[in-house]
């Protein structure tokens, strides 16, 4: 039997698709129309392997498979940041939006493949559908790519399928099959960027921040590899464990990543760093300003654990106190969007460093903090906290740093687009930050008429569509550089399509929900 909130999410996502090919109108969107409705039909199949328990790995229960929603995002990225490119006359950068996208569709074709292949009996029909938008994919790429950009598409897929491999093994109920295509498919793209740019600096030469971020990604997943494997063989509760964990860091931080770092940027990574954060006035009020926000936080993780040890009926935090987190990344984002875009790059990336290096401390036991970080950490876990990681909190900070790492600033004149496009960094802060907040207070505070086959209700999706008109207004008061061309409708619609995506999606909203949001305002 069809699940029916999954056939919905389906339809709003081909409405998304639909819309960008409409706007686009060229080859690269007709395969992303072929890819949609291939990966529409080869999602249920997924559904009912991970139904009978026939997939592979271990998944993620509470969810469907989400391979539609997610198989989409990166071919649309690429399409979108090509046509901004290819407006501003950035040849390298409409190639690389090329590049983006060829390589989310052979991804997706690949994971599509995957569930075919092991489906039992073979599902004619949807093989057939899977082998024609191949090869459509497959024929535009043949004309489109250069051997150099299918190398790079190829190395791609290829790192893609190793790291799967490991990481799915080694964490089971951490994804869904969607999830897993769209995270472990963009690590492996950074992967490969870093090993692109490591091998002829002088071509790979850019802003220093960008190659931050690639060190920064690829060098904590390659620590957090490092140590599964090496704990594998020892107990990592142990003092000697632990010990050998920092130690092993620093070496690892100051022999590996810093020389790296030093190579691609040619200067000293930390004076380079500690000169860019504290460069101008403004930057060191921004810092002051987020270290007590960053108090804040701790603060409340602190209250709701001694609240919990007093209340001792009272397991988990509520929704509405989750969302304390919500309020207060938007108070750090906000500031940081208006005021010095690009020192919010950089803190993001420094904090996604350090929240996926706590996490590791805490699924590792690592002396002396290790127990306490899962004691005060367990009170927020909710379904999607399945697997042996606690990932919602680095999504969230994921999806609100998603549409300031992507946006294209080389392509931006001034820096900003125009029109709805103007909004792209915001994405995070409107559809996260805003929008799935209210959502989620005030539908489960007043909301009573629920949509079908879900818990989410209709009022809480119309809160959250007009607060993210009011945000809306009121960046468009605060920040002077957005200029939004008499684009109200489509902003408008582009809300609207995420708010029911969000009342019906299964999948990590936090990740997914930023991520539609930004493709709809490139557009």
């Amino acid at each position: 039997m069809l699940n029916k909130p999954a056939l919905v999410e389906s339809l709003i996502v081909f409405v998304i698709v639909l819309f960008v090919h409409a706007v686009v109108w060229d080859r690269y969107s007709w395969c992303a129309v072929a890819l949609a409705v291939q990966a529409f039909y080869v999602q249920f199949k997924w559904d009912h392997l991970l139904q009978l328990g026939g997939a592979v790995f271990q998944f993620r229960t509470a969810a469907n498979s989400g391979l539609l929603p997610a198989s989409m995002v990166i071919p649309l990225l690429g399409i979108v940041m090509k046509e901004r490119c290819k407006s501003a006359g950035i040849v390298y950068f409409e190639r690389f939006g090329i590049v983006v996208a060829s390589t989310g569709m052979l991804v997706a074709l690949f994971l599509s493949v995957i569930a075919v292949g092991i489906t039992k009996p073979v599902p004619t029909n949807t093989c057939i559908l899977t082998g024609v938008a191949g090869s459509i994919i497959i024929y535009t790429m043949k004309h489109s790519l250069t051997v150099s950009e299918v190398i790079e598409v190829l190395e791609v897929l290829l790192i893609f399928v190793y790291l799967s491999m490991i990481l799915l093994y080694l964490l089971p109920r951490c994804f869904t099959p969607g999830e897993a295509l769209l995270v472990l498919g963009g690590v492996s793209f950074v992967l490969n960027q870093l090993i692109k740019r490591s091998l002829n600096v002088i071509e790979g030469r850019g802003d220093p921040i960008d190659f931050f971020l690639l060190v920064a990604v690829v060098g904590v997943v390659l620590l957090g590899l490092f140590f599964t494997v090496l704990f594998i063989f020892m107990d990592s509760g142990t003092w000697i464990s632990s010990m050998f964990f920092h130690m092993m860091t620093a070496v690892l931080g100051l022999g590996v990543i810093m020389p790296w770092l030093y190579r691609l940027i040619q200067r000293n990574p930390l004076f380079w760093l500690l000169q860019f954060l504290f460069q101008t006035q403004t930057r060191v009020y921004l810092l002051v300003y987020w270290t007590f926000l960053a108090a804040s936080a701790c603060g409340v993780v602190f209250y709701q654990n001694a609240k919990r040890s007093s209340e001792s009926k009272k397991h988990q935090a509520s929704t509405i106190t989750r969302k304390y987190f919500h309020f207060i990344v938007v108070a750090t984002y906000v500031p940081g969007l208006i005021y010095d875009r690009q020192l919010l790059y950089v803190a993001a990336v420094l904090c996604l460093a350090v929240f996926i290096f706590l996490e590791y401390i805490r699924y590792f036991r690592i002396k002396p903090f290790g127990q306490t970080l899962r004691h005060l950490l367990s009170l927020f876990l909710d379904e999607r906290d399945s697997g042996p990681l606690i990932l919602t909190h680095i999504y969230l900070l994921l999806g609100m740093s998603l549409p300031v790492w992507l946006f294209p600033r080389s392509c931006a004149p001034k820096g900003t687009f125009s029109g709805a496009g103007a909004l792209v960094p915001y994405s995070g802060v409107l559809s996260v930050g805003v929008g799935d907040t209210i959502a989620s207070i005030f539908g489960s505070t007043m909301g009573e008429i629920k949509w079908p086959g879900t818990k989410k209700t209709f009022e809480g999706t119309m809160t959250a569509i007009f607060a993210q008109i009011i945000a809306v207004a009121l960046i468009l008061i605060f920040d002077s550089s957005v200029n939004l061309n008499s684009s109200y409708s489509w902003i408008l619609a582009s809300v609207s399509l995420v708010s029911l995506l969000e009342a019906y999606t299964t999948q990590i909203d936090n990740l997914l929900l930023p991520l539609y949001l930004q493709i709809m305002f490139m557009a």
